[in-house]
């Protein structure tokens, strides 16, 4: 495969591009024509600007070099899709030569995750090797050869590589996508296979196009194709023509693949969705489609599935029935879905306890103290030497999960469990967004994050506690006037995160309560019940920062099972600045939860349309959370400069 869109570039524009801008370089190899989508859009589900279209990008995976023999298979993850090829014969050197359209956007996801699996096992594949690539650099790159080679790293382990992955990737230039696609799209009707079109053939594709002004004018249409006047067309001829009608008066106005209405004024979604939409229904792109993530992908149930079942087996967020083990996050920092698994045998005993009224008859004979009494011992567990044990087997669970290379010691530094759980980060691990802005607030903690405006949206999308209340939250000894219809964030720790805490604001600690109480679980399988309500009767520690930019802000940091411990590494009195630790939780899955008094901030509008899907967002200390109001009119210009997504 070659790049075909940079052809007419001299030698001399080449040398200009190397001083310019990788968005510079980009549009100089697209011709981009800049036009503006009219309001209502088009009938394709992803709405872009003209000005947002990066392109169509042709990914192949070629081939790999492992270092050793099994049957292989790979995934490309993209925001919120995953393709996987087909499983290769037993070797060291799987070919796949599979490829895919992905839709690119300058400010869209353009970080794609491939994954290779080995694939001997029946009931699920292991990953071996993954790689990153940024698609917008890759297509701009400066290169002679039609593929690249990519080392292949171990999901444990950045440093070290397990194999090799060759892969190609070239951009098609919107005119000659919609060339390309006008010719594949004739050759249907072209019933007798000898490359022109007859008269009757065209009218069925006309009619096929559903544009009934379109079907009055056949006749003309045709002869105005007819340019030699044979009484026949060929498909260069009827390619040209549509070509010009598609900027005239478009002829297509009905994907002939998928039916969809199209809104014909608005061409760049429209050739947009007739590129994609006919490859996928026509089944010319070689890698198969319709997962969520990669692990997804490569379970083993799911290669039998995908032969008859084009589409996601499940969706995205809290999960329910066979897929109840799995639930779906999106990473704010690669803008792709990713899954938390949970151990079967867990989420059967969590459901039972939390999402039954058998299990509420538990709670009201002993469940509660019974769970006291297991996560304080589990805790003093953690906190013995002979837990150190556990350290290797618990990295090796998270192993793609837990970068190592980010903590301040190595693993023997650590001489109990709970020590490695309570771990610190290198200086810089966690940078900080706009540090000199007060008015911007940070993401808390490593956590999978969910943002509401108002408590009442919380109550409608996420939380199902029948008593939870803004004033049950934070407890009789706090004024909770002021927060009851603010904005509510809520930080959800797993085991596998950085279980240090971060200020979200600069500020003055007013006050700190300790409200004593349970330690449920606080996965989303009990904070989607019914039966329990975890916030309002969970350990938890209020603390209340006073703020010059957002007014009073709350914030609770909530135990769980297996967490019996909260501790602070900030007095009352002191002034604190955004991004300073303010303490941890040890062992064990825990949350922390942020209200704002009404109107104080404008929480990020991505957090706040996830979580509107019952969506949580993985992210991390540091990240933008929102903007103070009082100061809106000098918000900043563009919050992407200030580590939105780092």
């Amino acid at each position: 495969m070659g790049h075909g869109s940079s052809k007419g570039i001299s030698e001399q524009d080449l040398a200009k591009e190397e001083e310019s801008s990788r968005m510079t370089r980009l549009k100089n190899k697209l011709h981009l024509h800049r036009h503006r989508r009219h309001a209502n859009g088009s009938a394709y589900k992803a709405l872009i600007d003209a000005d947002d279209f990066a392109g169509i990008a042709n990914l192949t995976l070629e081939r790999a070099e492992m270092k050793f023999k099994d049957k292989w298979m790979a995934c490309v993850s993209l925001g919120e899709q995953t393709f996987r090829t087909e499983i290769s014969d037993h070797t060291d050197s799987p070919v796949w030569n599979s490829e895919k359209k992905l839709l690119l956007e300058k400010n869209g996801p353009h970080i794609a995750r491939i994954s290779v699996f080995e694939t001997n096992r029946l009931s699920s594949s292991n990953i071996v090797g993954y790689r990153e690539i940024d698609l917008l650099e890759f297509i701009t790159r400066d290169s002679d050869s039609d593929f690249e080679v990519f080392d292949l790293l171990d999901p444990s382990s950045s440093d070290i590589s397990v194999g090799s992955i060759f892969l190609s990737c070239s951009v098609e230039d919107p005119s000659e996508t919609e060339k390309r696609f006008v010719r594949r799209i004739l050759s249907i009707v072209d019933y007798n296979e000898d490359g022109k079109l007859s008269f009757s053939e065209f009218s069925r594709l006309i009619d096929a196009f559903g544009n009934q002004q379109a079907a009055t004018k056949k006749e003309e249409l045709f002869k105005a194709a007819d340019k030699n006047g044979d009484d026949v067309v060929s498909m260069d001829e009827l390619a040209d023509l549509l070509a010009i009608q598609q900027e005239k008066e478009p002829l297509i106005n009905c994907c002939p693949v998928c039916g969809e209405i199209l809104e014909v004024s608005d061409k760049i979604n429209t050739m947009i969705h007739l590129t994609l939409c006919f490859d996928e229904g026509t089944g010319n792109q070689v890698m198969t489609g319709g997962f969520l993530t990669d692990k997804q992908a490569s379970s083993g149930w799911m290669f039998k599935l995908s032969e008859w079942a084009h589409f996601s087996s499940y969706d995205i967020g809290l999960n329910s029935g066979a897929s109840a083990s799995h639930i779906v996050v999106f990473d704010r920092r690669t803008k792709r879905l990713v899954e938390e698994l949970i151990n079967g045998k867990i989420v059967l005993s969590m459901r039972a306890i939390y999402q039954s009224k058998f299990g509420l008859g538990l709670m009201d004979t002993g469940a509660k103290e019974l769970l006291q009494s297991i996560s304080e011992k589990q805790g003093r567990r953690m906190s013995s030497t002979e837990s150190t044990k556990d350290i290797p087997k618990f990295v090796e669970s998270f192993k793609d999960q837990i970068n190592l290379a980010e903590v301040k010691y190595p693993l023997e530094h650590f001489k109990t469990f709970n020590e490695f759980f309570i771990r610190e980060l290198k200086p810089g691990a966690r940078p900080i967004a706009c540090m000199e802005r007060d008015d911007v607030a940070v993401c808390a903690a490593d956590s999978r994050l969910m943002a509401f405006k108002s408590a009442d949206d919380s109550l409608r999308f996420w939380i199902k506690g029948r008593k939870f209340s803004i004033q049950g939250l934070l407890g009789q000894d706090v004024s909770s006037s002021a927060f009851i219809d603010g904005p509510l964030v809520i930080f959800r720790l797993a085991p596998q995160d950085y279980h240090r805490f971060h200020l979200p604001v600069s500020g003055t600690i007013e006050q700190f309560v300790n409200i004593p109480g349970c330690l449920y679980t606080v996965n989303p399988i009990a904070v989607n019940s019914k039966y329990c309500n975890v916030f309002t009767e969970n350990k938890r520690v209020v603390s209340i920062i006073s703020t010059a930019d957002f007014g009073k802000v709350a914030f609770v940091a909530i135990g769980a099972t297996m967490v019996g411990s909260i501790s602070f590494s900030k007095e009352k009195g002191d002034h604190v600045r955004k991004g300073d630790e303010f303490g941890y939780f040890s062992f064990g899955g825990s949350t922390v939860i942020c209200a704002f008094e009404k109107g104080a901030i404008e929480i990020d509008e991505d957090l706040i349309s996830n979580s509107a899907r019952s969506l949580e967002t993985l992210v991390y200390v540091g990240m933008t959370l929102g903007v103070s109001t009082k100061k809106l009119s000098g918000r900043l210009p563009n919050l992407e400069s200030c580590n939105l997504g780092d």
